[in-house]
């Protein structure tokens, strides 16, 4: 399964990556979760050039995608996807493993 990073999300990544500089060869998306958040759970998003060996590792659209092992077990097939819209822009996580999420949509209950 991994994790799906649909086009406009991925059109968005690469934007912020020239905005910022970045080596769009060398830099990766960091997809994760920590504690925390309205219902236990926060995502994590970062872009970094640090690739650990323990980390899963995905491409999609052009976007190398890095995941650590304790994230991944709550984040196998989630879809990252990029809204725009009047209410607010952002990226939104559409994961079949939430339980629950909150109504911001960054974090969730598994």
């Amino acid at each position: 399964m991994g994790l799906t990073i649909t086009e406009t999300a991925a059109r968005e990544i690469k934007t912020i990556i020239e905005q910022q500089e970045l080596d769009a060869q060398n830099v990766r998306l960091r997809v994760g979760v920590k504690g925390g958040g309205c219902s236990g759970f926060s995502y994590l998003l970062d872009l970094t050039e640090q690739h650990r060996d323990t980390d899963e590792l995905f491409e999609e659209h052009d976007i190398k995608v890095v995941c650590d092992p304790k994230s991944y077990l709550y984040l196998n097939g989630t879809t990252i996807d990029f809204k725009d819209e009047i209410m607010g822009r952002g990226f939104v996580f559409n994961n079949p493993n939430a339980t629950s999420s909150c109504g911001c949509g960054s974090s969730f209950t598994a």
